[in-house]
């Protein structure tokens, strides 16, 4: 009973979690259209994110000695690349559009494993990789010349290449006993993130009297300062929180099974929330896609016991 107890909470969070990363887009796009620069919309989650969490990192201020490279990575690539070039991506394509893009980041990392570190694939992680580029050419309407801003599709298809970031630096090292907490990388990595963006995104030219007005949910009114605040606390701290949470409940190749739903919630809340709707060929193509990433997720997963260090299966994205 225990067991089946703590394996339905980790189920529970890792529902949580992918359910609050898939919301991001959807919160997002009102405050990029309200006027805000999508790399300003990217600041604001990652520089909340990283002050709410500032006491994990002063309380770990070691780490970055310790692990620059995974530190600067995992803050670079996995946090800042992969949120950044997804919110650029909706400003120009649909939420769902891009999180199916974005979600080729788990056949991308088997090109990664088979191409970069030499290691052999499965037939299965092979089927999952068909699965997904066959998906794709569907989402896209590859056969109309692509339905879609050429320049989004590339965003999310940089955002998935971050997720393969991601998943590389989330299994770098863990088999380790000297392993870092996974939320000590993470609140590093926000800190990493924030400044990292105040360098870009110019936070200071921002209309910081916009936060007060009402933006455009669909066709309802929402504060913009509430979605600013959904971003922050839910999308980020909270989704990052519940992946660790349901990784150590469950493991890192179940969370991540899991975290595939991210796409289903993002999906369907633009569609609810945002009348941004798909047709049919892209609702069949986001299937495939979201199978050949179930496939290659379950068969790039790591061979070692890593569950009490692993870091959380992405959102990807991470998002």
């Amino acid at each position: 009973m225990h067991v089946s107890g703590a394996r339905n909470t980790g189920l529970g969070l890792a529902l949580l979690s992918a359910f609050a990363f898939g919301g991001s887009g959807v919160a997002a796009k009102p405050l990029i259209d309200l006027g805000f620069d999508p790399l300003q919309v990217v600041w604001m989650r990652v520089a909340g994110a990283a002050l709410i969490l500032l006491p994990v990192a002063l309380r770990s201020r070691a780490l970055p000695r310790q692990r620059p490279a995974l530190v600067a990575g995992f803050g670079l690539l996995a946090i800042t690349g992969c949120q950044a070039l997804y919110f650029v991506a909706i400003a120009r394509i649909p939420v769902g559009i891009a999180i199916l893009v974005e979600f080729l980041g788990p056949a991308l990392l088997l090109g990664w494993i088979r191409f970069v570190q030499r290691r052999p694939v499965t037939r299965a992680a092979a089927l999952g990789v068909v699965l997904a580029l066959a998906g794709m050419t569907c989402v896209v309407e590859v056969w109309s010349g692509l339905a879609f801003d050429a320049l989004g599709l590339l965003y999310a298809f940089g955002a998935a290449c971050c997720q393969v970031a991601y998943f590389v630096l989330a299994d770098h090292g863990t088999a380790a006993d000297d392993a870092p907490e996974p939320i000590t990388v993470i609140a590093h990595g926000l800190a990493v993130g924030a400044v990292v963006l105040t360098a870009v995104a110019h936070p200071w030219t921002m209309d910081w009297s916009a936060l007060g007005h009402q933006a455009a949910l669909g066709d309802r009114d929402v504060p913009a300062v509430l979605l600013v605040g959904w971003i922050v606390l839910v999308s980020t701290v909270v989704a990052y929180l519940t992946g660790v949470l349901a990784v150590r409940t469950l493991s890192p190749q179940v969370a991540g099974v899991v975290a595939g739903l991210e796409a289903v919630v993002a999906t369907v809340l633009a569609w609810v929330l945002l009348a941004e709707h798909l047709g049919s060929a892209q609702v069949v193509g986001g299937a495939l896609v979201l199978a050949g990433a179930l496939v290659a997720q379950t068969a790039a997963a790591p061979s070692h016991p890593a569950a009490p260090d692993a870091l959380p299966a992405p959102e990807p994205t991470p998002v």
